[in-house]
């Protein structure tokens, strides 16, 4: 795909690491960018992700081949009235959303749907903002395309393509199997953790007993719900009618073992472990269609001064990037004291033959 100007409306944690990946496999593609807080603007100007030094006006994006919206929800909709009359005939209208009904609907009462294909890279954190960008958050991650049904075949060829180069792995999915999928496997978690938290929360002693000890499996679950109430309240507005399907149907499940577990049906409860262990277990193997997304490793750590220093310097002679690292202090489901997360594939697997060459006890996930 021949591009020469992308534009994005948006500058946060997913439109900031699209720029910063970008910057990093095409430095001589011309960005511009527009945001709702000029200092956002400055700080890409400064880190010459963008050519603009003042905030875009919407006129300025009529060169653009590809235009990003990256604001929240409903903020996408309203841009799209303001880049009707902008953008020129062969330009790509996308977003970055992680519920796609409002916006295709909108793109078809607005006439765009010859330029819209919807974007919902499934990759991010619990952080928000232009300074926890990364140039490798889209690495091996899921990038679903939701190309209207008149968009031109050829753009949308081209497009994966693009999303492609930048290390993602595009699937193309229908808006509304887009929404059914994502309700189940990313906002009813988001909506599950969050209420896992408030009842811990409620729960807990004076002393706070609950707080002090929850680490492990309770953080691993609940981690997500760190992440930006303002966000997942328009995610459960924009997707409220699958939501509430997954909520039903999540409540059917619960109420279910609950009932073995009150009428001490042992069979029930380990047939609802066992299955949802087979399920989880399945989910390691990567697809036939994709790569591992997550490279993480365990290792054994001795309890003194300097050793995670140590590890880290191991790791860094060799230039093995870490993307995260963390003692785990309550180790009921996981083995090993240390955690280390890498970006690829490449870095995991050098990673764990250093530290076996330097007696660290490694565990694999």
């Amino acid at each position: 795909m021949s591009v020469k100007t992308l534009g994005f409306i948006g500058l946060g944690l997913i439109g900031g690491s699209i720029v910063k990946t970008v910057k990093r496999i095409y430095p001589d593609i011309r960005i511009i960018a527009r945001s709702g807080r000029q200092t956002t603007i400055t700080q890409a100007f400064e880190e010459r992700l963008i050519e603009n030094e003042e905030n875009a006006l919407i006129t300025d994006f009529a060169d653009c081949d590809v235009i990003f919206l990256c604001t929240p929800v409903q903020q996408n909709l309203s841009y799209l009235c303001q880049l009707k009359t902008v953008i020129k005939p062969s330009c790509i209208l996308t977003d970055v959303g992680s519920v796609k009904g409002d916006i295709h609907r909108a793109v078809t009462m607005q006439g765009l749907d010859s330029y819209f294909i919807g974007g919902h890279p499934m990759a991010g954190s619990e952080k928000t903002g232009l300074s926890y960008a990364t140039a490798y958050l889209l690495e091996n991650a899921y990038y679903i395309l939701t190309p209207t049904p008149l968009v031109n075949k050829y753009k949308v060829l081209e497009f994966t393509e693009f999303i492609r180069s930048l290390g993602a792995i595009p699937l193309i999915f229908e808006s509304g199997a887009h929404d059914t999928a994502t309700a189940a496997i990313s906002h009813l978690p988001h909506v599950i953790a969050a209420a896992l938290v408030n009842f811990v929360r409620q729960s807990d002693d004076d002393a706070q007993n609950m707080k002090t000890i929850a680490a492990g499996g309770f953080k691993d679950i609940t981690r997500i719900a760190a992440s930006s109430p303002v966000m997942w309240e328009e995610i459960c507005l924009s997707n409220r009618e699958k939501l509430l399907f997954a909520l039903d149907d999540y409540q059917n499940c619960l109420s279910q073992i609950r009932a073995d577990i009150a009428a001490s049906n042992a069979a029930g409860i380990r047939s609802f472990f066992q299955s949802a262990k087979n399920y989880r277990d399945s989910l390691a193997v990567s697809p036939a269609h994709g790569a591992r997304t997550v490279f993480e490793l365990y290792c054994d750590l001795m309890d003194k001064t300097g050793e995670i220093a140590t590890v880290a310097a191991i790791l860094a002679k060799e230039c093995i990037n870490i993307k995260n690292i963390g003692i785990i202090h309550n180790r009921e489901f996981e083995e090993g004291v240390l955690k280390i997360e890498l970006y690829d594939q490449k870095a995991y697997d050098s990673a764990i033959t250093l530290l076996q060459k330097y007696s660290y006890t490694v565990y694999e996930r």
